[in-house]
């Protein structure tokens, strides 16, 4: 089990916003070792059922993830996912410093799998359509931290974006930039909000990590 205790954002009785800490696998890898499975009995708090994750963040991006606590609730949560009515923000410490200050980054994107590097996205003609808005927060020693505030949840869609888009690679990411530099890939899902019916609406917000904080940004 990770030995760094799993913060909860928020929580009611249909809902859990976990603070899901960098280097944790949503879904059980291929080779085998610890996931999110592993803590949902812990999750439970009282509960009959264990919580489930309506979406998915990649192993090394850490911050706010959505879990359900019966079926009925992630049923409704995963439509207002497809219906484009959360909205999510990430930090993200890039490894150079774009020249504008914000835009709209708009791309199809599609998967592509070599035997010398694995799978990966581009960006290519009959890909899916994916956006992201962006903005430049902060510059430091030649590096800069951006916000992140994606209309679309393609997979890896803020690491290509960042690079196709921007061009320049996520700080520490192995698939799209040079993996050096940071520990990990450098993003944080930084807050959440959905509406919700009859209901208040969910919202949370997670810490900056330390490894951020390492890093010289300090939010």
């Amino acid at each position: 089990m990770t030995s760094t205790p799993i913060e909860i954002l928020f929580e009611d009785a249909e809902a859990l916003v976990i603070n899901k800490p960098a280097g944790l696998p949503v879904d059980r890898p291929r080779k085998g070792g610890e996931c999110l499975e592993d803590h949902l009995d812990a999750l439970r708090f009282g509960f009959q059922r264990q919580p489930l994750p309506v979406h998915r963040l990649d192993t090394d991006t850490s911050g706010c993830l959505l879990l359900a606590r019966n079926p009925k609730a992630h049923k409704r949560f995963a439509r207002s996912f497809e219906e484009k009515l959360v909205s999510k923000s990430y930090i993200a410490i890039l490894d150079g410093v774009p020249e504008a200050e914000s835009g709209t980054i708009e791309l199809a994107l599609s998967k592509i799998s070599s035997e010398a590097k694995g799978w990966r996205m581009i960006a290519a003609k009959k890909g899916k359509p994916s956006v992201t808005h962006w903005e430049r927060i902060a510059v430091m020693d030649g590096r800069s931290v951006v916000r992140f505030r994606p209309e679309t949840g393609r997979t890896h869609q803020l690491r290509i974006h960042a690079l196709a888009g921007l061009k320049i690679a996520l700080l520490g990411d192995p698939i799209y930039g040079s993996g050096q530099g940071a520990p990990r890939t450098m993003l944080h899902a930084e807050s959440l909000t959905m509406p919700r019916v009859n209901k208040a609406d969910i919202v949370a917000s997670a810490p900056i990590p330390d490894d951020f904080r390492n890093a010289g940004y300090l939010g």
